[in-house]
């Protein structure tokens, strides 16, 4: 779809740098504007992804029909905050190097009404010619991502004014593993907690009702919650853990399959949470572009 920022459907790249963007203090809304409008000659929503907050909508005394803060999920003994973001910006490439310099530009170009407030870099784990990634603990993800005309139809706002027609919305959340609790499971264990054979991906219908896969059946859900997963593993030191991408048409898919995962539902919590916690998320709106560029004459421009 041409509206659509395109590295939203592409598959994820080798490398990708996460840029988390605030106001800076004292920023008037010219020159947050004029900051954003220096921002849509470089995100071409190929090479950098952007997502907008619903604080920076605020304050620019505007309205995205369908954007809010995500809600804190904790309950039920697991963490599951919220940490509301202004700007968002996925950077994608081959090849590190050229993700720092564009990197780069980006915050040049931001400020000085922006800040970044924090970088953290992602890779692609597993097989480079596979369709799907995997994590760091070796299972594939995004298995259950629809594909083609599905994909377009879960991710895309259609059949909306010019502005929001073509445009999507996205949950981020960074994932932090404890692998060393993850190793000592077993590997009987490890495919119960997902619900998924790690040797062949093949899910396991005797699996346990707290199993990630029965946890976040999309088809379970009324109405169906598909949403499309263009997660990274990520590193830093010796913290390492997967940095979730979750995009939608609406943020509703999203926001049941974390309610079930965190036990609102029915009390059950995702067996995932047994080795991997979340320890930020935000909800952000993606405008469409048009001719390369960002289109963001929902904000006014």
């Amino acid at each position: 779809m041409e509206l659509v920022q395109p590295g939203i459907l592409e598959t994820v790249p080798a490398h990708g740098r996460y840029l988390f963007f605030s106001p800076a203090s004292q920023s008037t809304t010219a020159a947050l504007r004029d900051s954003l409008l220096r921002l849509t000659l470089l995100a071409d929503g190929h090479a950098v992804v952007v997502g907008i907050g619903a604080s920076l909508v605020q304050l620019l005394g505007v309205t995205v029909p369908g954007l809010r803060t995500m809600p804190d999920f904790s309950g039920h003994g697991v963490q599951v905050p919220s940490t509301p973001i202004a700007l968002w910006c996925w950077v994608r490439g081959k090849a590190q190097g050229d993700l720092v310099l564009q990197a780069r530009a980006l915050e040049k170009a931001l400020a000085p009404a922006f800040h970044l407030d924090r970088i953290l870099d992602g890779f692609r784990h597993g097989d480079p010619a596979a369709e799907h990634g995997r994590d760091l603990t070796g299972f594939e993800d995004g298995t259950e991502n629809p594909e083609g005309a599905e994909a377009v139809a879960a991710t895309v706002v259609q059949d909306a004014p010019p502005g929001m027609q073509g445009s999507s919305f996205v949950a981020i959340q960074q994932w932090q593993h404890n692998l060393d609790a993850f190793e000592a499971m077993g590997t009987e264990a490890q495919d119960n907690a997902m619900g998924r054979r790690r040797s062949d991906n093949e899910e396991l219908e005797d699996a346990p009702i707290s199993a990630h896969v029965k946890r976040t059946a999309q088809e379970s859900f009324s109405p169906e919650a598909f949403i499309l997963r263009r997660s990274m593993p990520w590193a830093v030191g010796h913290q390492c853990g997967l940095f979730f991408t979750a995009f939608g048409c609406t943020l509703d898919a999203f926001e049941v399959q974390m309610r079930r995962m965190a036990g609102q539902e029915d009390g059950v919590v995702d067996a995932t949470f047994g080795y991997s916690k979340p320890v930020n998320g935000a909800y952000l709106w993606c405008p469409p572009v048009r001719q390369g560029q960002l289109d963001l004459r929902q904000l006014g421009f």
